[in-house]
């Protein structure tokens, strides 16, 4: 492997399910499940991010931003639909353990002694996430909706919506000409 960005060579030998056009990833960036990983074009995935796929698979549509330091993993199907934006350190869990102290936790104990949530998680077209948030399954954030930084959303957040803090409460509504721009992009 060379330094910097992977060639396209060094991509398809990862064994992804699918790679589109002008995508860009870092050499350090870490792939458990390449197999169930499908990324579209234009994608860009920095520095140290770790994508684990369990069996509901990673897709990743076009025009995606997958920053430094993040980490997508679970058994249930992640997507970061065209025009997502992940930012550093963030983390999108489709599995999660049950802590309310009835189960054991963690990949050491046997099955039938955890209690193991799985559920899809969605981020929608033009949806971004700041820095050092953290997505719980079953969490779709909306179309066009923005998540704060150091935020944790255990909930659906509606298209357009602009949500932060550690209950990832509503705090505006984003611009939709970004929509514009798009159409924009896409005639050129």
């Amino acid at each position: 492997m060379s330094g910097g960005f992977l060639t396209r060579p060094e991509l398809l030998e990862l064994g992804f399910g699918a790679v589109g056009e002008d995508v860009s990833i870092d050499a350090s960036a870490v792939f458990y499940g390449a197999e169930r990983i499908s990324l579209g074009s234009h994608v860009r995935i920095d520095a140290g991010a770790v994508l684990s796929a369990g069996a509901g698979g990673i897709l990743i549509g076009d025009h995606v931003h997958v920053s430094v330091r993040v980490f997508l993993t679970g058994a249930a199907r992640i997507e970061l639909r065209s025009f997502a934006g992940v930012s550093a350190g963030t983390a999108i869990f489709s599995s999660n353990d049950d802590y309310s102290g009835g189960w054991l936790t963690g990949p050491t104990v046997p099955e039938d002694l955890r209690n193991v949530t799985n559920a899809p998680v969605v981020l929608g077209e033009h949806a971004i996430v700041g820095a050092g948030c953290v997505i719980l399954p079953g969490v779709t954030v909306g179309k066009g909706a923005a998540v704060g930084a150091l935020s944790c959303v255990r909930r659906d957040v509606p298209p357009f919506t602009i949500v932060a803090g550690p209950r990832g409460e509503v705090i505006g509504e984003r611009d939709r000409k970004l929509l514009e721009l798009e159409r924009e992009l896409r005639e050129r």
